[in-house]
């Protein structure tokens, strides 16, 4: 058993805003986050850039920004344009807990296949695992069977953008189903007491505030999480561990949606597939991927289920003849010199890089400065002002040369999207809210100083605070600080010096059965890769 203040545990809460959270303590609507506030120390934490889940959550676990761990977005973009979904094994720093033995860890996204936690340690892998039926979905395997037997409706997660305006109803009521699972099978790992480490993350949030943008109904769910946290509070309590909730990003309502290839589409940097053949023989007759699936979808059809049934050449065969604007399907590799790659990552396509490439590497500078320009005047024709942020990736990634050429936000109200819609800016349809950058970080514990306000945290100094709390070396090659304003003057953690240790990379299992084919085969097709 361990002494007081040499345990910690993280309750990570997807897409939490500073805002919210703050006004609603104030306006005496969450207790338990008002008392966390008043025992520990707090403040709002700066996310990722971009501000999206795959990029923060191992940020957050590591200390390191994607230059050093190593994601940038769900899926990695390989040398032939194509795509695999990143996973737990991609991740080159090592996370907590490769660091802290034993630990307990569930429904973290990025942590499939479910492993790394040593002998005596437990992990429930979280976003981008196929199913609770799949190899990875825990370890140890039988911890996978129980919660099977014991939490029949557990849910990795939920799709939030297949429930259009007449299915709200059937989303609140999956919804429900998504947290009640989540919050028992927290309870049964908190059975758990031998471990050192405790992380373990609600995406339920960010799910509902992708859906339903309105604050009456958000607060309805930050009560339940409000409740969930008055629970691990009291069970931290009596454990002695240092307690941390954290967001990976906070979020915000969005009402129009920038179609970034469609941009460079127009400036000439990027080439949409000419209609020949059978894909022009469709497209005259009307016959497009979104139309397809839309008919599939009102006879109970949808693109997983394609990916399920039939067989990935199948489905990539179908999706380069049926015209659309698939950033991957629709794209004339050979004459594009840049396009966006997920959420975010703008890539020059140079031949040094890419088998298609178009652009001689002497020439990235020049094209990556195009982009730039170009992104950076694009305006919404209706207002009249700038839609995205664009920043340099080598001044954002300086260590990874394999890192995204330029990367894009969208600023407040506006989300990114890589398709090749007809119009670059549009209104948004069938999402209502999305990331913004400030998310919440607070602490309470033996070592916390009650009522401390932390200022200018960011998701990679949660890692080095929380080893640092515990007495243990931060690894070198993480890049947040200790912050030690959260810890009461005279303290074990405020008096001793902050040391470092070359870690290495991170040492994860290689071996994990069906990992990448799995997930792959659950994003392929005409939506996901």
């Amino acid at each position: 058993m361990t002494a007081d203040g040499e345990r910690a545990f993280v309750l990570g809460l997807d897409g939490v805003p500073w805002r919210l959270i703050d006004s609603w303590i104030d306006d005496g609507e969450l207790p338990a986050f008002a008392e966390l506030v008043a025992e520990g120390a707090s403040g709002p934490l700066r996310s990722s850039t971009p501000a999206n889940t795959p990029v923060a959550w191992p940020s957050i676990a590591t200390g390191a920004w994607p230059d050093r761990h190593g994601i940038y977005e769900f899926v990695k973009l390989g040398a032939d344009h194509g795509q695999r979904p990143y996973n737990r094994e991609d991740i080159r720093q090592p996370p907590l807990w490769d660091l802290l033995s034993p630990s307990v860890v569930a429904n973290v996204p990025m942590t499939y296949p479910a492993g790394g936690v040593g002998e005596d340690g437990a992990m429930v892998a979280g976003m981008m695992t196929p199913s609770p039926d799949s190899d990875g979905f825990a370890y140890p395997p039988e911890l996978g069977a129980a919660i099977r037997e014991e939490i029949p409706d557990y849910r990795v997660g939920l799709k939030w953008h297949r429930y259009g305006d007449d299915r709200r109803e059937e989303f609140r009521e999956e919804f429900e189903t998504l947290f009640a699972g989540r919050r028992e099978l927290l309870r049964s790992l908190m059975e758990r007491e031998a471990w050192r480490l405790f992380f373990f993350v609600f995406t339920a949030p960010d799910r509902l505030q992708h859906l339903i943008w309105d604050e009456d109904v958000i607060l309805d769910h930050y009560r339940e999480l409000d409740a969930v946290l008055a629970e691990v509070m009291a069970y931290c309590d009596r454990l002695g561990a240092t307690l941390y909730v954290v967001s990976d990003h906070g979020f915000g309502p969005v009402s129009r949606v920038v179609n970034v290839n469609r941009a460079l589409a127009d400036a000439g940097l990027l080439m949409p597939k000419e209609a020949t053949g059978v894909r022009a023989a469709l497209s005259r007759t009307g016959v497009t991927k979104s139309r397809v699936l839309d008919a599939l979808s009102r006879v109970g059809v949808d693109d997983e289920t394609l990916v399920e049934r039939l067989p990935a050449s199948v489905v990539d065969g179908v999706a380069r003849t049926v015209p659309g604007d698939h950033a991957l399907y629709d794209v004339e590799a050979e004459r594009t010199s840049a396009f966006l790659h997920g959420l975010g990552s703008v890539y020059v396509n140079d031949t040094a890089r890419f088998d298609r490439g178009a652009v001689d590497p002497s020439d990235v500078d020049r094209v990556k400065a195009e982009v730039m320009r170009t992104l950076s005047a694009l305006t919404d024709p209706e207002t009249g002002e700038r839609v995205l942020t664009v920043h340099d990736g080598d001044e954002l990634n300086p260590e990874d040369e394999f890192a995204p050429d330029v990367v894009v936000e969208g600023v407040a109200g506006y989300h990114v999207k890589p398709g090749l819609a007809e119009e670059t800016v549009v209104d948004a349809d069938g999402i209502a809210g999305y990331h913004r950058p400030e998310g919440v970080f607070f602490a309470r514990g033996p070592s916390i100083a009650s009522g401390a306000t932390v200022e200018g945290a960011s998701v990679v100094d949660v890692a080095p605070t929380l080893l640092h709390a515990l007495g243990e070396p931060v690894p070198a090659a993480a890049q947040g600080r200790v912050l030690t304003e959260a810890f009461e003057p005279g303290s074990a953690p405020a008096t001793r010096e902050v040391s470092r240790v070359d870690r290495g990379a991170s040492d994860t299992p290689t071996d994990a059965p069906g990992s990448e084919e799995a997930v792959e085969e659950r994003l392929r097709g005409l939506g996901y890769l």
